[in-house]
């Protein structure tokens, strides 16, 4: 198997080169959320089941590399395999262990337990939506990410009666709020492959996102409010706790970014604003109630039962952050973990300037004791024995009932990142990325959505940072803008596009619909839903970031 040159202009003229390299992500955004089709019933409704979906993308993304990118078919199918695995594991896998602990808590009835303990807080649902689909978002972000706080959230509000499309949504725009993402692991990627310090980078972070968490609180419980058909009105209401929950996420998030603790940050602003919402929410009531808030009080329960109730889901805070600790991880692969050169692919594909300058490796890597899932699959087990006292009988099907809603769902993961990643390899996300650096001055607002294209593409803001970090940083330097906070936009723009990500909204349905059939065929509106909040919440921070480059440069780290 010989080297391939990524070419990024293959057929000589860059807007065609463009169109066709964007030609399969377009045709995946169509066939989900936009193609009509009839039902058996004949009502009229657009987007096609999402496993048949990424199936004609992925060939269509087969037919651009191999026809016009010039890959060798071989390497195409290793590329695509390598993807469909990263799929599996751990992506796949965290999603199965979380809607795994969910179900054990829903069978064994201690779930019924905790939705009473949170309307007991509070009983008003923008209120519960703000502290579990935006404070609970956020910490599960900034412990775990790659689809957890979407899966885990998404389990929460829908078992305490809120509608499985508004649940999966709240979450997905939820989880914009962190911008340094799980463990600040995006932001390491992007200093690795950038060769920019990360401790600048992490303090650039903080401060591009200084307003975000507070906004995106709002955006949260708005979102919710004008779902259920309510008014400006009933989201003024409950203002005050929107501040207190998005305000001290927010600062936290800027202190310790500013600190350049960048593996903690999401975890520690989540705790102090789920602590410091429920503590407010225990002084203050909204004068006016809004749908359906209950009339009575909650069933009470006794605090112990209260506490065995909260303890699956304590215990997995504890072990993803566990694992989260170098020294853990080390120790625990060092018992065991399998890497695998991909044949066929690992070297093969050399990336060209201004994109970077050396070989993509391809080495599966299968560190199963640190993954995420495993912590949380841990969490699942130890609370299912010593906590919920699962009978064998309550084991068996909470093993057979999350089986059978992540069929469909593994297979759509396989076949997006499976298609993602051989985009990667072949170049035609570089294509992409390329056509955002001819904006000249204008760069800095177009920095931000570059990070959005990248994640939009991959699913993960590590993999947009490793995609375009480099790019970002070549682009500010070529233009003589300060790379510092053009490649930071990277990562703090990027999450903004997990909205209407497809690994997201798979991963949000498959926590949030009971009947995954049925989860299946609402990716498509979900995603069609999303559109407007990501594209506005990605206008206005690209416009923000514009500013506050030229017109407030005290926010701007110089370079060390």
């Amino acid at each position: 198997m010989g080297e391939y040159i990524q070419n990024y202009n293959p057929t000589g003229s860059v807007f065609l080169s463009t169109f066709l390299a964007a030609l399969p992500l377009l045709l995946f955004l169509y066939l989900l959320a936009v193609h009509p089709h009839k039902t058996k019933d004949g009502r009229k409704e657009y987007g096609i089941y999402a496993p048949y979906a990424a199936m004609i993308s992925a060939l269509a993304v087969f037919i651009i590399v191999i026809a016009v990118m010039k890959m060798e078919p071989v390497m195409a199918i290793s590329a695509f395999i390598y993807g469909a695995a990263k799929g599996l594991f751990p992506i796949g896998w965290i999603i199965f262990a979380a809607i795994f602990l969910y179900n054990t808590t829903v069978i064994s009835g201690k779930f019924a337990v905790l939705k009473d303990s949170l309307s007991g807080i509070t009983s008003d649902p923008r209120l519960q939506v703000l502290l579990i689909g935006f404070s609970f978002v956020c910490f599960m972000e900034g412990a775990a990410g790659f689809g957890t706080p979407v899966a885990v959230c998404g389990s929460i509000l829908v078992g305490m009666g809120f509608n499985p499309m508004t649940a999966a949504l709240v979450c997905l725009i939820g989880n914009v709020a962190p911008a340094l993402g799980a463990l600040g692991v995006p932001t390491f990627t992007l200093s690795d492959v950038s060769g920019l310090p990360i401790f600048q980078l992490t303090q650039q972070s903080g401060l591009q996102f200084i307003f975000m968490p507070v906004l995106v609180a709002f955006w949260v419980v708005g979102a919710y409010i004008f779902r259920e058909k309510g008014k400006w009105s009933d989201l003024w209401a409950v203002s005050p706790a929107i501040l207190v929950s998005g305000g001290t996420f927010a600062v936290v998030q800027l202190f310790t970014a500013m600190k350049g603790w960048y593996m903690i940050i999401g975890m520690l602003a989540g705790i102090v604003s789920i602590l410091c919402t429920m503590v407010f929410l225990k002084i203050w009531k909204p004068k006016k109630g809004f749908g359906q808030q209950k009339a009575v009080a909650p069933t009470a329960h006794p605090a112990k039962d209260i506490v065995m109730a909260w303890l699956p889901w304590i215990l997995l805070g504890i072990s993803v952050t566990l694992l989260s600790i170098q020294s853990i991880k080390t120790s625990l692969n060092s018992i065991f973990i399998w890497k695998y050169t991909v044949p066929n692919l690992d070297g093969l594909s050399l990336v060209q300037p201004p994109i970077g300058d050396g070989s993509l490796h391809a080495v599966f890597t299968w560190d199963i004791l640190t993954m995420g899932g495993t912590g949380i699959m841990a969490a699942a087990i130890v609370s299912g024995l010593l906590v919920l006292r699962l009978s064998g009988q309550q084991w068996v099907k909470s093993f057979s009932v999350t089986a059978k809603k992540m069929k469909s769902t593994l297979l759509v993961l396989c076949f997006v990142l499976g298609f993602s990643t051989l985009t990667r390899f072949a170049g035609t996300d570089a294509i992409l990325g390329l056509a955002f650096t001819k904006t000249g001055a204008a760069y800095p607002f177009f920095a931000p959505m570059l990070g959005w294209l990248g994640v939009f593409i991959s699913g993960s803001d590590t993999a947009a940072n490793s995609m375009f970090g480099n790019l970002q940083k070549i682009t500010a330097q070529q233009l003589n803008l300060n790379p510092l906070p053009i490649t930071a936009a990277t990562t703090t723009g990027g999450i903004i596009g997990k909205i209407i990500n497809a690994q997201s909204v798979v991963v949000a349905t498959a926590a949030c619909y009971e009947d995954q059939k049925e989860g299946m065929a609402s990716v498509g509106p979900i995603i069609r839903a999303g559109i407007p909040h990501s594209v506005a919440l990605i206008l206005i921070y690209s416009t923000w970031l514009w500013f506050q480059y030229y017109f407030l440069p005290s926010m701007m780290i110089p370079m060390p």
